[in-house]
């Protein structure tokens, strides 16, 4: 039995335990499938009454039949969440039948379902796979990051189905037979399956591919590669063709695979890899030249037999043979992986395949296989099918197809080696990946037939490039699983114990509760886990015994030698499976996640257990990290093991005495004797019952005795106790505590032989970093103090004089000298091993900090790498920021830091001093910025800085304050976080978002011209015709042509304001045409019939008011193809509305996502306007894209475009212009040569011979010069490849006339004869062509300020030459010249009229002329209609060159021209210019001023407006109407979010919509298309800026400054708008500021590109801001003065202590301030002392209020503390002193002076005299202490003797607080023999002792006072 105390003495308790069923089973049952139909079917009917889960869950489990055992598998997984934090629980994936059931839940059960899938055939396998999508297949990917898709593959018979998490499914066809698929880091590896006899083919026959990969659901399927060398020669490349290779086993990281050969019996180990380029070359050329038949499979047959097969011959095997199988087969196990039960080969392929009757089968010939693990009573019998190979059908005749390229690659790494023993099946039935508690990496594989683990160790090569694998080791196992969660794996031995191993090395059996132990007998039960241990015989031997060196061989049994298989029958194994029988046993592992492992046992049942944690208290677990980091691997096991026996024992500790079992353990593992030791013997491991760790404490006594007492007395506590506040307070006397027991004084040595003994210094130092590192986390304060008693003990004993001193002075109070020591003998310490990092001088992270500060040399801060990241951090914050240097973040290696590993040749660094100088850097704000930006990269936030230390967290908060008055406004959300600038972390936060609804719509209220213009303009252009008093239907005409001509201003008015409903239909108003006539009020409809109207006259109508109600939809709704389908309108009567519907969508770029099946559904309707809708709709979705698809659609409606030979095709004239309209489009500023070319010749197209283009030739020859211009758009004379077309000649010949050229091109046949209606001659129809022509010209040369071609469409200066061109046309070569001449365009009349010809001017009429002055020669007619026209093209000029400019001086020039305009109009004169002509010139001024003031609702245009649409009698006609509500639209573009652009294509699209010839009447489209009205919103961009308060989400008013770039006409110039405001355009400006002093500034720099701000724009153009302190918003406050109430007290005088605390609320939001002023700043009644804390608190709180940063409170208040603290002498630790010392050196750093003489009134702790305060009285303190008999302490310290135990803790601050040397520093300076002050100075110089700290020792160190006078 004494083996058995051995063995439970090292036994590890697991944690709660829990029956275990998979989730998805219960699902299954509820699931309403036809699943329980079909279970019922294949039971017997005595079992149905359990099927139903009526008998409880467990019942149900333990009878559920083969059948239905056999058709369920899962796997599990650890869950991942989406963020990426860590999460703590299983994912399970559960298959049975057509199910898969993937649910999520965590320990305690709380399980749901997350998706449940149902298939059509049985599903063979179900898993978990990422696939990467590289970046060009994606639209969304920014840059090169692949986009990783999460999804879940199910494989069926014929094909696999893929979902991932977004949503998308997808389902790839299987061109063969599939055994297996595995998931892999680049997507699916498949196996096809092949019976095991398949005999090697004749050579004609090539082998097929047994390995395929499939990158992407959407990619082929191709073979798998291989590249392996020396065992077939030299290495060459290969397809996987080798059927007797089996995958065992892939991992995804490292990305390897494990196959077994089924003849060789070896298992290999591949690295998985993507295919270089050369590799493919290479197979695809080797397979051509056939090589030897064995390896090599032809390509092209194998593509042949693929491609045939996904035709649809699946490769199903005979009914017959099917039919067989199922019976023979239903007991047979078809395939070694049956038995295997771990997640990576999940069992139910093996499960459902015995099922699948169309799977070819593969078993093994006749081996015979004993299986120990099942639990059937015989030995399963194999039967044999042979079933004819079906997979090589006859299809391999076609050979002529292109061949797959392979994608993946294996290479060969490792073989096992071959032995002689090696049974035929020992394929791996589980292999696995584990760690060990170092972190080496093991590849461990079972073989059950022969109870082996085996364990490959293997790791990565320097250059990370491949993986070396070393040797195997074999461990006994019946089953194995890894524990990752503690970097172990779990072991079942073949006598049922569950053993635990870290790598190979064991550590200790497993205990479970509630399972009786194995080795027992039944008779002797182990007691249930709530009796006491202690029942259990208790080893009678002392702790330490049990952690001492004796017992090393039963802790680290070495693993033993393979037993021979022969004795795998003798009577040991035998006898323990019979005994076996009696009771519930262990027979295998599943499922291991985290640490969490399912357990089967013996009765079907499962039970499933955790694996305790190695640690849980922070400080235990750094330490371990540390000691671990440092030691050499093996010991470094060794030592975690024995931890973790002691820690993990049945009944073992509890959190608290975590720590003391630490320290015991370690100590007894470096030879302590913690026994003997006082301060180890008395550590408390509270309240451990286990009989192993506290077999003294146990004993129960009835009487007390002396030595509770003494016990008590010399206990940490009481010696905490008295060192108490309170105990002073109280003025206890110190007890006397009676000397201690004589046993204790004499000296204990250390025992040399224990495991770490040789190691002590360097765990020492490690420790010491770890003490440094926790220094840096305010919340391990507990963990410092427990450290630090460790510490002083292990450098006392390493007599380490400085390292104790060092301890003395950070904790006065714990460290006395009258501890125990123990004696390290000379001899041994010889054998310790002194790292190469270990340095003399303890390393303080406070005083490296303190020397930067100061500016004095610095050496490189030790740290270890992984565990002291706080320590790295705060040094490199340091260096960046105080020393200005840059380079210290920039690389990993930082000089400022040396990393300490356990490698012997560790790098000591030179020992080399760090000039620690501040490097003008290039400006502040950069090192600011860059710190700030690092700390974010790094992961550091808020909390972390809430938890450093004051003065260490100084300088980062100083940058951070730094960073927040002047951010920048593209830095990412934590960074925002950080500097606590919530406006900003929300804009960068919503940056990243879908723009929902949001606040823009509620703005309109306050934009400038306020509520009442919005509510006018909505009345008009939703008017309804109610005019009583006019008479009869030629009345109801005008004004019904009136109302038809809203729709456009109404889609401009509504732009993109309104996110549509998927589930319902887009509204459409309904077009109203019903008047009311007098006297009786009748109602009168135009649609009646009864009053005779035009046909078809409301069909354009229509048609714009299904644009407008489309146009509404904003650009960023979620919109599909299947929602625009949905809106079709069932009533034919709506088709025209739906047209303009499609052409809106096309607007606002969401017909990109209609099916094209559908657009071909629209076209092949023949609908005249549904055409014309769809092909601009679709066009201007693919604006200048050159799309290929889109360019043969519109191809099909121009003649032209198609080849001569093709048929006729009848298309409507209007889709025609249409069509090339939208060429122009699609090829937009590509200059495109056959298009130009075509296009070109289509200006002039002549009427054909049977009246073909005859009708509306205007319109299309228009709509050619239009496309052309588009296509050559602003290129000049750059059109490359052009020249010999003769671009501008041709086109000015079209403009002038003259002789038409020959046609040359394929359609000259067509042009042979002309028309016979139209005789036209041989000249050019300048009517036709002039229009075209000039704009194209115009949009060629656009902005080129091209003088040659401008001056060809100078207006005409003489007579004659007047008489020849139509006045219309001037309007348009005034135009095409001015905007040719971009850059001469002046706001002013005088440029205006600078365009009219003199002779025109002399002759010019005034507007008051009452009669007209005669003329012969001249035609005055002809003069006022070109003036007036002339005048018209200048001013439009003017509005596109001023578009959305607001420009003031443009509004003037422009509205006083329509003011004349308006008069001429009523002039006696009019009838010469002719009411027509004024009527459209003034229409084209109003359009031009409405295009300047786009958007900003101007008032005078708004009632020019109102007045224009007021007339409806004369000459107005429909295209006047149409004009000026479009001119009241663009005036509130979009409900005055939207502006227009000056771009090229804006201003190409603005040509096109506000084309200067209005229709007559409402189906006139003779010169202009109308439907081109809506291109517009081409040049719509949105440009609004709403301010909105971060604090309360709402707009609000906020002073903005842009700064415009210089140009050649102004200088670079600033101005100031109150936002919400339309901006200019962006490329013109250079900044945009949001102002103080009532909003925090922000800064948008557009030098350094605009994208930030186009995204802010775009999403509703919110810019969030934030109010200061103090400061009311606008809209409260217009003027400023309410704020004065914070002026008055700003200002420090003597009301700072009237400030009251209720008066915080102006300042703050915060609710942590509104109740720090209410607990700490509201006096009460009796206030007596407290009266002045209060007022300082007030005053420290309104300080940090109103500058800004109330971060700053807790350290305003800690320093008051620890100031009064220190007054009262109670200081037992000296950390907030040093804090304090940090935060005065960084006030009077170098770094932070500059700073300062750089921004004067900025800063943290500025305006205030709380430091200087606080330094003087700490001065003043330690001054008293000093005089008051500190001299003689402080003396007889300095000298070495010891001092006085009262004045221990104030000593200490003074040594810390004056940087006073250590006595061995003084000794080695020779300071002895000083006389005088000076010569002190000199020596003490190179110690670094400030000279104020000097003057308080001098008297001290020169003995007589004289000498201080120098």
């Amino acid at each position: 039995m004494s083996d058995q105390c051995e063995e439970r003495a090292t036994m590890i308790a697991a944690g709660d335990l829990q029956e275990f069923a998979p989730r998805g089973r219960e699902h299954c049952r509820r699931h309403p499938s036809a699943l329980t139909l079909q279970l019922r079917r294949l039971q017997p009917a005595s079992e149905l009454c359990s099927s139903d889960g009526a008998a409880g869950l467990v019942g149900s489990l333990r009878e559920v039949t083969i059948h239905e055992r056999q058709r369920e598998s899962w796997q599990l997984r650890k869950g991942a969440s989406d963020v990426g934090e860590e999460v703590d629980y299983d994912e399970e994936l559960y298959v049975a039948s057509n199910m898969v059931i993937w649910s999520k839940g965590s320990k305690n059960q709380a399980s749901t379902v997350y998706k449940a899938f149902t298939v059509d055939s049985p599903v063979l396998q179900a898993l978990w796979c990422d696939f990467t999508i590289a970046p060009e297949k994606s639209e969304k990917a920014d840059g090169n990051d692949e986009i990783v898709e999460k999804c879940i593959c199910i494989l069926q018979n014929s094909c696999i189905n893929v979902h991932s998490i977004e949503g998308k499914d997808y389902i790839a066809a299987l061109p063969f037979q599939v055994a297996n698929v595995w998931p892999t880091k680049f997507g699916l590896l498949f196996e096809r399956s092949s019976s095991s006899h398949e005999v090697p083919p004749s050579p004609p026959r090539e082998p097929l591919p047994t390995m395929f990969s499939m990158l992407h659901p959407l990619d082929e399927i191709t073979p798998l590669v291989c590249k392996s060398g020396g065992v077939f020669g030299s290495a060459r490349v290969q397809y996987v063709a080798d059927y007797t290779m089996r995958i065992v086993f892939l991992s995804a990281e490292p990305s390897i695979v494990m196959t077994y050969d089924t003849i060789q019996s070896l298992h290999t180990v591949w690295a998985l890899r993507r295919v270089k380029p050369e590799e493919q070359n290479t197979v695809l050329k080797f397979s051509e030249q056939m090589g030897t038949p064995q390896h090599v499979a032809t390509s092209s047959s194998l593509t042949a037999h693929l491609r045939s097969l996904s035709k649809g011959d699946s490769p199903v095997a005979s009914p017959f043979q099917n039919y067989s199988s199922i019976h023979s087969q239903s007991r047979s196990v078809s395939s070694p992986s049956m038995q295997s039960r771990s997640p990576s080969i999940s069992n139910m392929a093996a499960l459902s395949r015995s099922h699948s009757p169309a799977l070819g089968v593969h078993s093994f010939s006749g081996v015979q296989r004993f299986n120990f693990s099942s639990n059937t009573q015989s030995p399963r019998r194999h039967s044999i099918i042979h079933s004819p190979n079906s997979t090589s059908s006859d299809s391999f005749l076609i050979t002529e197809t292109e061949p797959i390229v392979p994608e993946l690659c294996i290479d060969h790494l490792w073989t096992e080696t071959i032995t002689n023993m090696r049974e035929k099946n020992s394929q791996a039935s589980k292999v696995f990946i584990t760690t060990d508690l170092c972190g080496q990496k093991f590849l461990c594989f079972l073989v059950e037939s022969q109870l082996q683990l085996r364990c490959v160790k293997f790791q990565e090569s320097n250059d990370k490039s491949q993986l070396i694998f070393g040797s195997v080791t074999n461990i006994q196992a019946k089953d194995a699983a890894p524990v990752e969660g503690i970097d172990t794996l779990l072991v079942l031995e073949g006598s049922g114990n569950l053993v635990l191993y870290s790598g190979v090395v064991r550590v200790g059996k497993v205990f479970i509760p509630g399972l009786p132990a194995p080795s027992l007998t039944m008779s002797n039960q182990m007691p249930r886990p709530s009796t006491p241990l202690d029942s259990v015989s208790t080893p009678s031997k002392p702790l330490n015994k049990h952690l001492g060196p004796l017992e090393e061989s039963v802790l680290l049994s070495p693993v033993p030698e393979l037993r021979d298989s022969s004795k795998l029958h003798d009577s040991t194994y035998v006898e323990d499976c019979t005994f076996q029988q009696l009771g519930t046993f262990i027979h295998s592992l599943r499922d291991p996640v985290h640490n969490r492992v399912t357990l089967e046992l013996s009765n079907n049942t499962m039970v499933r257990i955790t694996i305790p944690e190695i640690a849980t208290s922070e400080l235990v677990k750094r330490c371990l990290q540390g000691v671990k980091a440092i030691l050499p691997k093996e010991i470094a096991v060794q030592m975690l093991v024995k931890w973790y026996n002691a820690y993990n024992a049945p009944g073992g500790p509890n959190y608290h005495s975590e720590w003391n079992l630490f320290v015991t353990c370690l100590m007894n593992m470096m030879g302590y004797n913690t026994e003997r030791l006082a301060w180890t013997r008395n550590l408390d491991f509270e309240g451990s019952l286990s009989p192993v760790i506290a077999p003294k404490k146990a004993r129960p006594s009835e009487t007390g005795s002396d030595e509770d007492w003494e016990y008590l007395l010399s206990s940490d506590y009481h010696r905490n106790f008295e060192s108490h506040p309170v105990a002073k307070a109280l003025r206890l006397d110190p007890l006397e505590v009676s000397a201690p027991k004589d046993d204790f004084l004499q000296s204990l040595s250390l025992d040399s032989s224990t495991l770490l003994f040789t190691h002590i210094p360097a765990i020492f130092f490690v420790l010491h970093l770890i003490y440094e590192e926790l220094k840096l986390n305010s919340l391990m304060g507990e963990g410092i103090r427990s450290l630090v008693v460790l510490l002083v003990q292990l450098a006392r004993d390493l007599k380490l004089e400085a390292y104790i001193d060092y301890y003395y002075r950070d904790y006065p109070a714990l460290v006395k000298s009258s501890r125990q020591t123990c004696i390290i003998d000379q001899v041994q310490t010889g054998f310790m091993h002194h790292p190469s990092f270990f340095s003399a001088e303890p390393p303080s992270i406070f005083q490296w900090l303190s020397s930067c500060l100061k500016g004095e040399g610095v050496q490189p801060y030790p740290y270890l790498p992984g565990i002291c990241e706080r320590s790295k951090l705060v040094v490199v914050s340091v260096a960046l920021y105080i020393l200005g240097d840059e380079s210290a973040v920039s690389n990993e290696a930082s000089h400022y830091l040396y990393k300490i590993t356990s490698g012997k040749d560790a790098l000591m660094p030179s020992q080399y001093l760090l000039v620690c100088s501040f490097r003008h850097s290039t400006s502040v704000s950069s090192l600011a910025e860059k710190l700030v930006i690092w700390m974010t990269n790094v992961g550091f936030t808020l909390r972390d800085l809430e938890s450093l230390p004051f003065g260490v967290a100084l300088p980062i908060r100083d940058a951070i304050y730094y960073c927040r008055e002047q951010p920048a406004s593209d830095w990412p959300e934590a960074v925002c976080l950080l500097i606590g600038r919530q406006d900003l972390s929300k804009q960068a936060c919503e940056g990243n978002l879908q723009k929902g609804k949001s606040v823009s719509m509620g703005i309109n209220g306050f934009r400038g011209t306020g509520y009442w213009a919005e509510h006018s303009v909505q009345k008009l252009l939703h008017r309804i015709i109610e005019y009583p008093e006019l008479e009869g239907t030629h009345k109801d005409r005008q004004l019904c042509q009136r109302t038809m001509a809203l729709p456009v201003g109404r889609g401009m008015f509504t732009l993109f304001s309104y996110h549509p409903v998927p589930t319902e239909q887009l509204p459409i108003p309904k077009l109203n045409l019903t008047g009311r006539a007098p006297p009786r009020n009748t109602t009168v409809d135009l649609n009646s019939g009864n009053i005779d109207v035009p046909p078809n006259m409301a069909c354009w109508a229509s048609f714009h008011n299904g644009v407008a109600a489309g146009l509404k939809i904003a650009p960023a709704s979620q919109i599909d193809s299947a929602w625009i389908v949905y809106n079709k309108p069932k009533i034919a009567e709506l088709a025209n509305e739906y047209a303009g519907f499609l052409m809106a969508l096309g607007l606002n770029g969401h017909l990109t996502k209609l099916a094209t099946l559908n657009i071909h559904d629209y076209l092949t309707k023949g609908h005249e306007m549904t055409s014309i809708g769809l092909l601009l709709g679709v066009s201007a979705a693919k604006l200048g894209t050159m799309d290929m698809a889109i360019t043969r659609l519109l191809s099909i409606h121009i003649p032209a475009l198609l080849p001569p030979t093709s048929t006729e095709l009848d298309v409507p004239h209007n889709v025609q212009v249409a069509a090339v309209i939208g060429i122009g489009l699609v090829y937009q500023g590509t200059a495109h040569r056959h298009t130009a070319e075509v296009l070109l010749a289509e200006i002039g197209r002549p009427p054909g011979p049977e009246m073909e283009y005859c009708t509306d030739r205007e319109s299309y020859s228009l709509a050619s010069g239009l496309a052309l211009g588009m296509v050559c758009l602003g290129h000049g004379s750059n059109l490359i490849g052009m020249s010999d077309l003769n671009v501008p000649e041709q086109l000015y010949q079209y403009m002038v006339g003259g002789h038409r050229r020959f046609q040359a091109g394929m359609h000259r046949e067509k042009h042979k004869s002309p028309s016979y209606q139209i005789k036209e001659g041989d000249t050019i129809n300048v009517d036709v062509t002039c229009p075209g022509a000039t704009l194209a010209l115009a949009m060629i040369y656009l902005k080129t300020n091209n003088r040659s071609i401008a001056d060809w469409l100078q207006a005409p200066d003489t007579m004659y030459l007047l008489d020849f061109v139509k006045p219309e046309f001037l309007l348009l070569r005034t135009l095409a010249r001015c905007l040719i001449l971009w850059d001469d365009i002046l706001p002013n009349s005088k440029w205006v009229n600078s365009n009219v010809p003199q002779i025109i001017r002399e002759n010019s009429i005034s507007l008051h002329a009452t009669e007209l002055p005669s003329s012969e020669d001249l035609s005055l007619e002809t003069l006022a209609q070109a003036h007036v026209y002339i005048i018209a093209g200048a001013c439009l000029s003017l509005g596109f060159r001023f578009a959305g400019s607001e420009n003031l001086a443009a509004f003037n020039c422009l509205y006083k021209y329509a003011t004349d305009f308006l008069k001429c109009l009523s002039a006696p004169t009019a009838s010469i210019t002719g009411h027509y002509n004024l009527e459209t010139c003034l229409s084209v001024l109003l359009l031009s001023l409405a295009m300047v003031m786009a958007g900003s609702g101007n008032l005078k245009v708004l009632q020019l407006c109102r007045f224009m649409h007021k007339k409806t009698g004369g000459e107005m006609n429909y295209g006047f109407h149409l004009a000026h509500h479009m001119a009241l639209g663009l005036l509130f573009l979009g409900g005055g979010r939207y502006s227009l652009s000056t771009s090229n294509s804006s201003i190409a699209a603005l040509l096109c919509a506000l084309y200067p010839h209005f229709p007559v009447h409402s189906t006139d489209n003779r010169y202009h298309l109308q439907a081109l009205r809506h291109l517009y919103v081409l040049a719509a961009e949105p440009r609004l800026l709403t301010p909105v308060d971060v604090d309360s989400n709402t707009p609000c008013y906020a002073l903005i400054e842009v700064t415009y770039k210089g140009t050649q006409w102004y200088a670079e110039a600033t101005e100031e708008l109150m936002a919400p405001t339309l901006l200019p355009e962006l490329h013109l400006l250079k900044q945009i500021r949001v102002k103080g002093p009532r909003y925090w500034e922000l800064l948008i720099d557009l030098s350094k590109g605009t994208n930030h701000l186009k995204s802010i724009l775009s999403k509703g153009g919110i810019l969030y801001v934030k109010l200061r302190a103090g400061q009311l918003s606008y809209k409260e406050d217009p003027m400023g003065w309410r704020s004065l109430l914070a002026q008055t007290v700003t200002h420090r005088n003597s009301e700072a202590r009237a400030f009251k605390p209720e008066a915080i609320s102006a300042f703050t939001s915060d609710p942590a301030l509104f109740s720090f002023a209410d607990y700490f700043c509201k006096p009460t009644v009796n206030m007596g002392q407290k009266q002045e804390i209060l007022d300082l608190f007030s005053s420290i709180l309104y300080e940090c209020v109103t500058q800004e940063n109330p971060e700053m409170l807790p350290t305003y208040i800690a320093i008051d503390q620890a100031v009064r603290r220190l007054e009262r002498r109670e200081m037992s630790e000296t950390f907030e002193l040093w804090q304090i010392k940090l935060v005065l050196e960084f006030f009077s750093s170098r770094s932070h002076q500059e700073r300062m003489s750089r921004n004067p009134n900025r800063g943290l702790f500025m305006n205030s005299e709380f430091l200087p305060v606080m330094k003087c009285t700490i001065d003043n303190t330690l001054d008293q202490w000093l005089q008051a008999g500190g001299d003689v302490s402080l003396h007889s310290y300095l000298s070495g003797q010891p001092t006085d135990e009262s004045q221990l803790s104030m000593l200490a601050c003074f040594l810390i607080y004056h940087s006073v040397p250590t006595p061995g520093q003084l000794a080695a300076g020779g300071l002895e023999g000083s006389t005088n002050f000076s010569e002190l100075l000199l020596k003490f110089k190179q110690l670094n002792m400030p000279v104020r700290a000097l003057l308080r020792l001098a008297p001290l160190l020169l003995r007589n006072p004289q000498s201080m006078v120098l």
